[in-house]
């Protein structure tokens, strides 16, 4: 076949052997070109996903390869559970974590707030149970699935007075206002003292943690506002008075009044007379 189009070619115009050449090429080259790369890119997007998932830092800075792996480590033996094997989530049990991004496991695994005892329980503040080091590695895995970094936050860049300000219109329903927690439908709402750091106002204020919603809309100057009063709250300065333990407007109210109540039981007490049988 080959031979009878070899002697058959010279009948051909010089044109159409030009465009029957180039149209061998192309299909050779696609023939080539196109199945064997299709499917060397498939095999290695199947082998990241069964690894590691995406790797990349959520800050830009190429990932720790050796933090990473330990991390991973970490995930399957702590996390893993909830989260399934590859960080994509379980149904009733632990959400995905694509997307999720340094900030929220390193604001969850460093307030001991994960992992959780059962997938049902609340979320609470108490001692971490990894160590610093092995938080690390978790951090720069989740890190590589995407999502935000952790933030910067500087109090001394922040205002109190907008602070409170900021708090009493966005906070203070949930926490009171001066941050001491309460109690709401769902939950035991935290208070914001003691060990509360202004790095973790500033990751809750943005992953919103358990049933407290985000804050998309607030500035960075804002949060750093937001903090600083946070800080101040677990100390504030008593200018007007006696503090009574700042319980409250609430209580402190029912306090107000029990004693007006008492002075002016002891009043009438005094200044009354009695009358004769």
């Amino acid at each position: 076949m080959i031979r009878r189009l070899v002697h058959r070619r010279a009948w051909l115009p010089r044109r159409v052997r030009i465009a029957v050449a180039l149209v061998c090429g192309a299909l050779a080259l696609l023939g080539l070109a196109g199945p064997g790369t299709q499917g060397s890119e498939g095999a290695a997007a199947t082998k990241l996903d069964a690894a590691e998932g995406p790797v990349g830092s959520s800050t830009g800075a190429p990932p720790d390869q050796g933090l990473v792996r330990e991390g991973r480590r970490l995930f399957v033996d702590n996390c893993s559970s909830c989260h399934g094997q590859f960080a994509r989530g379980i149904p009733d049990r632990g959400p995905s974590l694509y997307g999720a991004g340094a900030q929220s496991a390193d604001f969850y695994l460093r307030t001991g707030r994960m992992p959780l005892p059962e997938p049902e329980a609340q979320p609470s503040r108490k001692e971490p149970v990894l160590t610093e080091g092995q938080i690390r590695a978790l951090v720069a895995y989740v890190a590589t699935l995407g999502g935000p970094p952790i933030p910067e936050v500087d109090i001394a860049e922040g205002d109190i007075a907008q602070g409170q300000s900021l708090f009493a219109e966005n906070c203070s329903a949930c926490h009171q206002i001066l941050a001491r927690g309460g109690i709401v439908t769902r939950g035991v709402v935290p208070d914001l003292l003691g060990e509360v750091t202004p790095l973790d106002v500033a990751e809750a204020v943005d992953i919103g943690p358990y049933v407290m919603p985000t804050f998309p809309w607030l500035s960075d100057e804002q949060v750093n506002s937001i903090a600083r009063y946070v800080e101040y709250a677990d100390d504030p300065i008593d200018a007007g008075g006696w503090g009574i333990g700042h319980l409250g407007p609430i209580p402190e109210g029912m306090v107000t009044w029990l004693l007006a109540l008492s002075a002016l039981i002891l009043a009438t007490r005094l200044i009354g007379e009695r009358t004769a049988p």
